[in-house]
């Protein structure tokens, strides 16, 4: 049983969310996960199970551009982060798992990075 109702919920929708998108090798799945004070991405490749290109707001790169910076804001450079390592290993199209997470915030700022440096989804 879950800690608390919101994250009992979150994890209902995620199971929902998560029978319809997979991630395959042609279009791999972006999962983004946010806690408190930080938001990661990873781009998967659910068939192999395997994650291709992974950023958090927890690595340096990141938190010395984002110092002083609000959540936001270092999310919108989680999503480019993530979306330069994949381009990098010639990924270009994917599908987008907000992991139970409402669409909006931090998590629509991951997408909204990734969009602009190049991801298609």
């Amino acid at each position: 049983m879950a800690v608390n109702q919101k994250t009992d919920m979150r994890r209902r929708r995620k199971r929902r969310i998560r029978k319809r998108v997979l991630g395959t090798p042609e279009r791999p799945r972006l999962s983004v996960f946010r806690s408190a004070r930080h938001i990661y991405a990873q781009i998967i490749d659910d068939r192999s199970a395997c994650t291709l290109a992974a950023a958090s707001s927890l690595e340096k790169t990141v938190a010395e551009a984002a110092a002083g910076r609000k959540k936001t804001e270092k999310a919108v450079l989680v999503g480019k982060l993530v979306a330069e390592r994949a381009r990098a290993r010639g990924i270009e199209k994917v599908v987008f798992d907000r992991n139970g997470f409402l669409y909006h915030g931090r998590v629509k700022a991951v997408s909204d990075g990734a969009r602009e440096a190049g991801l298609q989804f």
